[in-house]
């Protein structure tokens, strides 16, 4: 059976991971969260206090991080960092308010596209994140940059993390966003940027079910344009 990649890029709290989790199982193919592998990431530098200017630490830090994914008695993806299941502890807000900076590690990216690019070798994977149509997977044969409205993305996360007990102020989680996105959209190493053959979805007045609909019948499509011309 033909196979593709599919890369989802976006701004945070636009659906990216749900959509791609729900068309991967459209699909039958590997789902794998960029995002998860920086915010892990992060956890294992807070945990043990790595600082984010040296680069000896840095190093050695990266060199002690094997990040995997693994499904759930329940069919969900989930987290481990070095054999720790961490699904829910990388989704706290401590980890998103420093998983931007993170990430604009240059040996930290160029570690996460290594890995990254090897799980996408053979295909039949969808990835989200925020590079992954222009840096990780460039020759992806469907690519998608999701955005919303910031105040609608806030209040998706607001429910999100109250779903996960976790109560906290709105304004805060708008602060958090809006940090994230002026670090990631102007790091010097990969930034978040829209690729030029990206297909541009706001996902402000859209439900999940919509979104997943939506890119499923794109993907369909998109196999078959690559089927006819092979």
């Amino acid at each position: 059976m033909h196979k593709i990649i599919v890369a989802i890029d976006g701004y945070s709290s636009c659906g990216k991971s749900t959509t791609a989790k729900g068309l991967a199982k459209h699909m039958g193919y590997s789902y794998i969260d960029s995002g998860a592998m920086y915010r892990a990431t992060s956890l294992y530098f807070h945990d043990n206090h790595v600082s984010f200017t040296n680069e000896k630490e840095i190093e050695k830090a990266l060199n002690n991080i094997e990040i995997e994914f693994r499904i759930s008695k329940d069919g969900k993806s989930e987290t481990y960092l070095n054999g720790l299941n961490v699904e829910n502890e990388i989704r706290k807000l401590y980890i998103a308010n420093m998983v931007s900076e993170v990430s604009a590690i240059a040996a930290v990216r160029h570690a996460m596209v290594e890995q990254q690019r090897k799980l996408g070798r053979k295909k039949g994977v969808v990835m989200d994140g925020r590079d992954i149509g222009t840096v990780v997977f460039p020759e992806a044969e469907m690519k998608v940059f999701m955005t919303a409205d910031k105040y609608v993305r806030a209040h998706r996360r607001q429910i999100e993390l109250t779903e996960k007990g976790d109560l906290l102020d709105f304004e805060d989680i708008l602060k958090n966003l809006e940090k994230r996105d002026l670090i990631d959209t102007t790091r010097s190493e990969s930034p978040l940027r829209r690729a030029e053959d990206a297909t541009l979805i706001d996902t402000t007045h859209m439900t999940l079910d919509e979104q997943v609909e939506m890119l499923s019948l794109m993907a369909d499509e998109t196999i078959s344009r690559t089927l006819r011309k092979s």
